[in-house]
């Protein structure tokens, strides 16, 4: 072999070697390696939340305690906490329960089990203890399926109550 030869067949090795590093280092051809984050054990959110360790109490305090009945609801209807109630709500129950709390959001028309209507006589003449229970715990269906979910990971206990203090504010149209 000429030295021409042996230059070349050199310079195709390296070539080729330099072809392959460069298909895996810009992804034309894809390896997952255990060592990358997205393929290793996860939850997503609100996926399987730990429960609550036995007689703790939140950083802002006990919302209620179990077995005492519907909590008082500590915090006055001004405007703040109806301004508040009606941002949160925008967030957080608009989707299914509708702008204006008639259960007629995005996704409430397609639920099996519509939600509720807020602005009704039933969801109106409740105390507002049970609307935060309701919101903070969810409601399960007769089947064990989830037919609102529980809020008292997203919202914090002052949020829950701005949201029954906007809850009041819906009424039915005459």
């Amino acid at each position: 072999m000429s030295l021409f030869q042996r230059l070349m067949v050199v310079i195709s090795a390296a070539a080729l070697l330099l072809g392959v590093v460069l298909t895996f280092t810009y992804d034309i051809i894809k390896i997952e390696w255990i060592s990358f984050m997205e393929i290793q054990p996860s939850y997503k959110p609100m996926e399987k939340p730990l429960p609550v360790a036995v007689r703790s109490i939140p950083i802002e305090g006990a919302a209620y305690i179990p077995g005492q009945g519907a909590p008082v609801n500590p915090v006055p209807a001004d405007e703040v906490s109806i301004e508040r109630g009606r941002v949160l709500y925008q967030i957080n129950c608009a989707q299914c329960h509708g702008a204006t709390g008639e259960g007629n959001g995005i996704i409430g028309g397609a639920l099996v089990n519509p939600p509720a209507n807020l602005t009704s006589d039933v969801v109106q003449t409740k105390a507002d203890g049970a609307l935060f229970l309701t919101i903070s715990n969810g409601i399960l269906g007769a089947n064990g399926q989830i037919r609102m979910p529980a809020l008292n990971e997203n919202l914090t206990v002052r949020d829950r109550w701005d949201v029954v203090n906007y809850i009041r504010t819906l009424k039915a149209a005459p």
